[in-house]
C-alpha cells in the first residue's frame, strides 16, 4: 500500500499564493503518473494537474498558467505552486498516484492511491 501525504494548505486571499508538497514516506513508489485533485463538498472531484514521469505535465483549464505541478524524485514529493488564487479555488486538494504502467491524464480514473487532502481556503 502507497502512503500518501500532502501539506501546505491553508487560508489565503484572493490573489495569493500557496505551495502544496506531497510526500510518500517509505519505500520509494515507482508511479507512472502522479496528480492534483480537488473536491468542494457536495460537488464531483476534478483534476487539477498531473505530472508523467517523463516529466511532462497536464492542466485542468481552469488552473492553466495559474498553477504549476512538479515533483523532486530525490525527496519523493510532488508539489502544487498555486499563484493567482481566486474564491473559486477553495476545496480540499488531494495527491493521488497511478499504478506503474497507466495512462496519465487529468482523471482520477487513473489514479489508485490517495492521500488524505488537505483544505485551501481563498477568501475575496
Amino acid at each position: 500500500q502507497v502512503q500518501l501525504v500532502e501539506s501546505g494548505g491553508g487560508s489565503v486571499q484572493a490573489g495569493g499564493s500557496l505551495r502544496l508538497s506531497c510526500s510518500a514516506p517509505g519505500d520509494p513508489y515507482s508511479s507512472n503518473c502522479m496528480g492534483w485533485f480537488r473536491q468542494v463538498p457536495g460537488k464531483e472531484r476534478e483534476g487539477v494537474a498531473v505530472i508523467h514521469s517523463d516529466g511532462s505535465t497536464s492542466y485542468a483549464d481552469s488552473v492553466k498558467g495559474r498553477f504549476t505541478i512538479s515533483q523532486d524524485n530525490a525527496k519523493n514529493t510532488l508539489y502544487l505552486q498555486m499563484t493567482s488564487l481566486k474564491p473559486e479555488d477553495t476545496a480540499m486538494y488531494y495527491c493521488a498516484a497511478s499504478l506503474p504502467r497507466s495512462w496519465c491524464y487529468v482523471s482520477e480514473m487513473y489514479m489508485k492511491y490517495w492521500g488524505q487532502g488537505t483544505q485551501v481556503t481563498v477568501s475575496s
